[in-house]
């Protein structure tokens, strides 16, 4: 028995007015770095205040948009909680290394350690819904949301749960974002996300974000058809999975009017995207999603929701999100109004 996905609900914290509201993309100024910092919402009514100054940012940002996801549909406890990170908690990371140096590994602080675990989030948000069931996530660099993507489907489509809530969360520290610029990861100069894709130079911009899903056996506006990964293919490869994967779901390139595109400007990886966008018809729309969230190993989830946002608008149809992350990891996910 095929058993049908649909994203029931979402909710993102990113560098956009993502949280609340209509959704409107803004091309974000820069100042000082090559780095878009998530807009951080009133965490009132969402954690205790007693909790809430233990907390590190990403802490925040995570359990906060996934409760406010499961809000949205009036959803208190998910048949599973599943996400993605590729970093984790840097901030508690970078926080207890420095206590480790500055204390000479003596009278230490346990909590930034705790923190730090990448399944930190997860914990917080099964203790505060109190949901005992599968509770799982994956840090896999560039494919990190994905697999928890991947996982949530198989567990709907195993009869596990009936819905799961599915994210992807990650944060970008000055530290980390100084580490990263040393091996090439982001642009010397000072560019802006209006620029970002014309600039014919290496590197990109850096951003951080949280987004969550419900995904379900309900249907509603947004159907998710399918996903399919592929690590280091060859231009040749990424052509021929790309044909595949429409044709195992059904779809005809020709009914795709909306490509959500990782497109960030890295000269290096660009040539990637050329090669998908020629499967497409040359009339379809395309949003290339980094100019408003930045790269980052979890990026792929705020793509997604980008696109979640785009059919519920009823705008387009069918929409493909295709990313990859540094050349390495690539994703395509294929989403479509409901006509249920």
């Amino acid at each position: 028995m095929d058993i049908k996905c649909y994203i029931q609900s979402s909710a993102a914290i990113s560098p956009q007015q993502s949280f609340t509201g209509d959704y409107i993309p803004q091309l974000l100024p820069l100042t000082e770095r090559n780095l878009m910092r998530a807009v951080e919402p009133a965490y009132t009514g969402f954690i205790p205040p007693n909790s809430l100054r233990r907390m590190s940012r990403l802490l925040k940002m995570g359990l906060t948009s996934a409760l406010q996801c499961l809000r949205n549909c009036n959803s208190a406890v998910p048949g599973a909680i599943i996400t993605g990170t590729g970093r984790g908690s840097l901030q508690d990371t970078e926080k207890f290394l420095h206590d480790i140096r500055t204390y000479e590994e003596t009278a230490l602080n346990p909590t930034p350690f705790i923190q730090s675990t990448y399944n930190s989030v997860n914990g917080l948000i099964a203790l505060q819904q109190q949901c005992t069931d599968y509770n799982n996530t994956f840090v896999h660099r560039g494919f990190s949301f994905e697999h928890a993507l991947l996982d949530s489907i198989l567990q709907i489509q195993e009869g596990v749960a009936e819905s799961v809530l599915t994210g992807g969360f990650d944060e970008m520290t000055v530290e980390h974002h100084y580490i990263k610029s040393r091996i090439g990861y982001w642009k010397t100069e000072l560019t802006q996300p209006a620029d970002m894709l014309g600039s014919d130079t290496q590197g990109t911009i850096a951003g951080e974000g949280s987004v969550f899903f419900l995904i379900g056996t309900a249907p509603s506006a947004v159907e998710l058809k399918g996903m399919q990964m592929l690590y280091k293919p060859t231009p040749e490869q990424l052509t021929a999975s790309l044909s595949q994967f429409l044709t195992q779901q059904g779809v005809a390139p020709e009914e795709i009017d909306l490509l959500v595109s990782g497109r960030n400007g890295d000269t290096r990886f660009d040539h990637y995207y050329d090669v998908a966008e020629k499967v497409l018809p040359s009339s379809v729309e395309k949003i290339h999603f980094k100019q408003y969230c930045g790269e980052y190993d979890t990026a792929g989830a705020f793509g997604m929701w980008t696109a979640t946002q785009e059919l519920l608008s009823g705008r387009h149809k069918t929409a493909l999100l295709y990313n990859n992350f540094y050349g390495e990891q690539h994703t395509f996910v294929l989403l479509q109004g409901s006509k249920s």
